[in-house]
This record gives structure tokens, C-alpha cells and sequence, in this order.
């Protein structure tokens, strides 16, 4: 039996999720608030180092001063453009991949071991030398961010396009369609869901390559700050980048959020 949108339990229903959503965000402010009062408490009672731990309130005047001088913005600007770019042609060239893979069994098979090797490498310790052969600069960072991301979305990617109902390919099968219109039909459509959650897997993958990349060469950006504030010791401007960090990386992460709700909405 359904309920009827109109019913007094599914009206309770919705109440009763949303009451659940506001529990929880309040749980996550109290939380996160918490943790700065009690961070800021210990560092004035010197029961934490501050010269290696910093506390709140000296983080947030030396942001209030990097933001009036426009120089924090500037740095912002470039990590995120770099992890833009990253994200967008790490994500759509493996999907290209995993989707020539879906189409050639045999392809898929020769490269299988070579993907699962390169998986395993680790990337990041392999950055100096990508950079060396990228050439320094945003090429270089970006090219590092692809690498990390790239050889897992197409092993995921392609296990999404392999999982596809294999029912239902043969129904379509059966009426004549081809493997395009399979493609295009069932595979991808059945998996934007999947590629959304692949994309958000992304982000952390593609900030982790600019920043190691920007630890590395770069002038400027959010990873410059850090390792430039680790070497003359000032842990106010390396615990500011990462906070300003983590919150471009949570903004983006929020934009495929509601991304995803609306694409959930009108499906």
C-alpha cells in the first residue's frame, strides 16, 4: 500500500526527516564549535604549544589581514582553478577510457594489468618527476592532479559500466539496438548517479595533486602558503591554509551535492 503525498503519516514522514536533518547540523555546528572554544581554551592556559599548535583567534587575524590586503584571494583563485581543471579533464578523460574499455572486451583485457600496476603506484611520490616532464607552472600542477585521479576513475568508472543489468541489455539487444544506443540509452544513464559520487572522489584527489604540486614548484596558491609558513616556522599561516583549504574542498564538495538533489529531483 502507498501513501498518499497528501496524507497525514507522509506529511509526519517529511517532518519527522527534516527534524532529523536539523539534529544533525546542530550536532556538526556544537561540534565543530566546540572544538575551537576548547583548541583556543588550552592554548591560553599554555597546556598546548602554541608556537606548534597556533590557536583560533591568531588564525582568524592573520586571515582578516590576508583578506584586506587581497593577497589570500589571489592564492585561492589559482589553487582552485588548478584543481578545476584537474577534476574536469582527470574525470571526463577516464570516463572516455573506461567507456572505450565497456566497448572493447579485448582492449579492456590487454590493459588491465598496466591499469592495476599504475593504480598502485604511488603518485604523489611520483610527482617531482611528472612535474620534470610537464614542465613547471599551473601545466605541471595540473598534469600531477590528472595522474592521481585519472587511473581510478577509470577502473571505477568502468566496473560501474561492466555492472549494468545484464537483463536489460539483452532486452534491448533483442529489439535491434546497437551497442551505441546501448551506451547511450541504458549504461550511462543507469550510472549518472555513480559518476556524480566518482566526481566527488575526485575532488580530494584532484586538491591533493595541486597542492603537492604547488608544495613543489609554484609561487603561489593554498599549497605554497602551507610550505612557505612550515619553513620560516609560522604555523598561524600553515594552519590557515589548511582551513581555507578544507573549506574550497567542502564548497565544491556541496556544489555536486546539490547537483546530485536536483538531478535526483527530475529523474
Amino acid at each position: 500500500m502507498r501513501l498518499s503525498k497528501d496524507s497525514e503519516g507522509y506529511i509526519q514522514y517529511l517532518k519527522n526527516v527534516k527534524k532529523d536533518k536539523r539534529k544533525v547540523l546542530i550536532y556538526q555546528i556544537l561540534f565543530l564549535v566546540g572544538f575551537i572554544v576548547l583548541w583556543e581554551v588550552l592554548a591560553d592556559l599554555k597546556i598546548i604549544n602554541t608556537f606548534l599548535f597556533s590557536k583560533p583567534s591568531d588564525i582568524y587575524q592573520l586571515f582578516i589581514t590576508y583578506m584586506q590586503n587581497g593577497e589570500l584571494l589571489k592564492h585561492i583563485w589559482i589553487s582552485v582553478y588548478e584543481t578545476l581543471l584537474g577534476l574536469g579533464i582527470g574525470t571526463i578523460l577516464g570516463i572516455l577510457i573506461a567507456i572505450a574499455l565497456w566497448w572493447s572486451e579485448k582492449l579492456s583485457r590487454i590493459l588491465d594489468p598496466f591499469l592495476v600496476v599504475l593504480n598502485a603506484l604511488p603518485k604523489t611520490a611520483l610527482a617531482p618527476i611528472i612535474i620534470v616532464w610537464a614542465g613547471a607552472g599551473i601545466m605541471g600542477i595540473v598534469v600531477t592532479a590528472v595522474t592521481i585521479s585519472l587511473v581510478v576513475t577509470i577502473l571505477s568508472a568502468y566496473n560501474y559500466f561492466i555492472n549494468v543489468d545484464e537483463e536489460k541489455i539483452k532486452m534491448l539487444k533483442s529489439f535491434g539496438a546497437s551497442k551505441s544506443q546501448i551506451l547511450f540509452k541504458l549504461v550511462i544513464p543507469s550510472n549518472i548517479g555513480n559518476l556524480i559520487n566518482l566526481t566527488k572522489i575526485n575532488i580530494g584527489m584532484a586538491w591533493v595533486g595541486v597542492i603537492v604540486g604547488e608544495f613543489l614548484v609554484s609561487r603561489a596558491g593554498i599549497g605554497y602558503l602551507i610550505v612557505y609558513g612550515s619553513q620560516v616556522f609560522k604555523l598561524d599561516l600553515v594552519m590557515m591554509g589548511v582551513f581555507v583549504l578544507a573549506f574550497c574542498a567542502w564548497i565544491m564538495y556541496e556544489i555536486l551535492n546539490i547537483i546530485e538533489k536536483i538531478y535526483n529531483s527530475r529523474r
